[in-house]
């Protein structure tokens, strides 16, 4: 049994790995392998604790990089949500007719 178990882990531990390169969080790890290869989330849960224990510094940076990637994912939503208010309110000298043209208004 310890021989399986090992291979078990191992298996957990490289599926963590593709979820990483995914740059999954750990709940979405969890969550994913739950659903996808029927793997407890506890046992993910507890493999990727233990990784962290190993790999600390590779962690921390992984945490940060996740961070700054989700504060600059919304820094581009807002700027987008800007522009498209921007177009629809703050320039009225072109429309758009049904088949996405632009014309010129004659104000």
């Amino acid at each position: 049994m310890g021989d399986s178990s090992a291979s078990y882990i191992h298996l957990v531990h490289h599926l963590i790995e593709e979820c990483i390169i995914f740059n999954m969080s750990k709940e979405e790890c969890m969550e994913t392998l739950s659903k996808h290869a029927n793997i407890k989330p506890i046992i993910t849960s507890t493999v990727w604790k233990e990784l962290e224990k190993e790999n600390r510094e590779f962690f921390e940076a992984y945490t940060k990089s996740r961070e700054a990637g989700s504060s600059e994912m919304v820094t581009k939503q807002r700027i987008q949500k800007m522009l498209f208010d921007l177009t629809q309110s703050g320039d009225n000298s072109t429309t758009t007719d049904d088949d996405g043209d632009e014309s010129e208004s004659d104000d």
